[in-house]
């Protein structure tokens, strides 16, 4: 019975001991980790990213008068030849028609001919007859000049009229086309895809010639991203870049160097850089920023692990259940991503998250490593 009891009470006490270790390492902190692995590490230049449209104009009339319809609506997207504004244009088209019909009666004028050229044909036909009659002595010398004056008289003339007719007509054709120019102008079409931020002329208004009639804000974006002096000689166009918003949290966009701008911003003594992002248009909203990693260079088959769990030069592992804070070589940066160069090797697990938490041998929990 002795030896019974005895069982009974080691298989208690051997429960309650696996009880209490189960319990106390239930108890210890849970750890985020990653795991660290092989993969390709890329070296990538950092900078500030900022959207804003590609520029904004101001809507002016090159003529003036009273506002007789206006599609101009605050915050209305509007399509490149689409008609915003019109100016009343009864007045041009009035002065249209006059100059209209002064050019029809000059035209008109020129087919029925000028009676200078009559007389002239007369003329001449008189001077053949006293020419003749001259050579035959019944005609004096003096007199057959003034005949021949006399059609020289009237050569010039006609000569005149026909330069004054032709100028007559060329100048009203030109007013003609003037006029019709001047009725377009009182039509004002969109010049670009926009997005229309200000209005200041309404139907009923009587404005001036180039006055500010709204601001249209293009809807082609610009991501432009700011590199320090230190980093700017290394981009060239083409290179790849990954780029991040903080209006989307932790999604990342992919992009490529597009323009790279030779001078930098005078009070910043930043460098800026047009990326072309691949992103839906309708998500890059002017004002939108964020951060960019502008890839340089890349190694394959090194070892990596998350920017996050990064120290300074030291990292949190989780050997045996326990914190070591371990000092580490780093190689090649990017967004997300570090190469370790030295201080770690391939599977061991570092601690990605609320680092602060964590002291030299601490026991921790493994959690399974994140997946991002």
């Amino acid at each position: 019975m002795k030896s019974r009891s005895f069982i009974y009470i080691g298989v208690i006490v051997a429960v309650l001991v696996a009880g209490g270790f189960a319990s106390l390492r239930l108890t210890r902190p849970e750890a985020q980790v990653a795991v660290v692995k092989r993969g390709t590490a890329v070296s990538a230049l950092p900078a500030n990213v900022a959207v804003r449209a590609d520029y904004s104009m101001e809507l002016r009339s090159e003529s003036g008068g009273r506002v007789v319809d206006s599609s101009l609506v605050l915050g209305r997207s509007v399509k490149a030849g689409e008609l915003l504004l019109k100016i009343d244009d009864t007045d041009l088209k009035l002065e249209l028609e006059r100059v209209t019909n002064d050019y029809d009666a000059a035209l008109k004028r020129r087919a029925v001919g000028s009676a200078t050229k009559l007389d002239l044909e007369t003329a001449k036909a008189d001077l053949a007859n006293f020419t003749r009659l001259a050579e035959g002595g019944q005609y004096s010398s003096t007199e057959l000049d003034k005949r021949k004056r006399e059609v020289r008289a009237l050569e010039q003339k006609l000569e005149i009229e026909q330069i004054n007719e032709e100028s007559l007509i060329t100048g009203l054709a030109t007013d003609i086309k003037t006029r019709k120019r001047q009725i377009e102008k009182t039509s004002l079409f969109s010049p670009i895809d926009a997005d229309v931020t200000s209005v200041s002329a309404y139907v009923g208004d009587l404005i001036v010639s180039s006055a500010p009639l709204a601001i249209l804000l293009a809807r082609e974006r610009l991501v432009e991203a700011r590199v320090s002096e230190e980093n700017f000689s290394g981009i060239v166009i083409g290179q790849r870049a990954q780029v991040r918003f903080l209006g989307y949290g932790d999604e990342q966009f992919t992009g490529t160097v597009a323009r790279v701008l030779p001078t930098a911003d005078p009070l910043t003594q930043r460098y800026t850089v047009i990326l072309d992002v691949k992103i839906p248009p309708a998500r890059l909203v002017p004002g939108l920023s964020g951060e960019a990693s502008i890839i340089v260079g890349q190694r394959a088959d090194v070892m990596i692990i998350p920017r996050r769990a990064l120290l300074g030069d030291y990292v949190l592992a989780v050997r045996d259940g326990r914190v070591k804070q371990l000092r580490v070589t780093r190689g090649y940066e990017s967004l997300n991503e570090v190469e370790i160069v030295s201080g770690l090797s391939e599977g061991d697990l570092v601690i990605t998250d609320n680092l602060d938490a964590y002291r030299e041998n601490d026991r921790v929990r493994v959690v399974k490593p994140a997946k991002r």
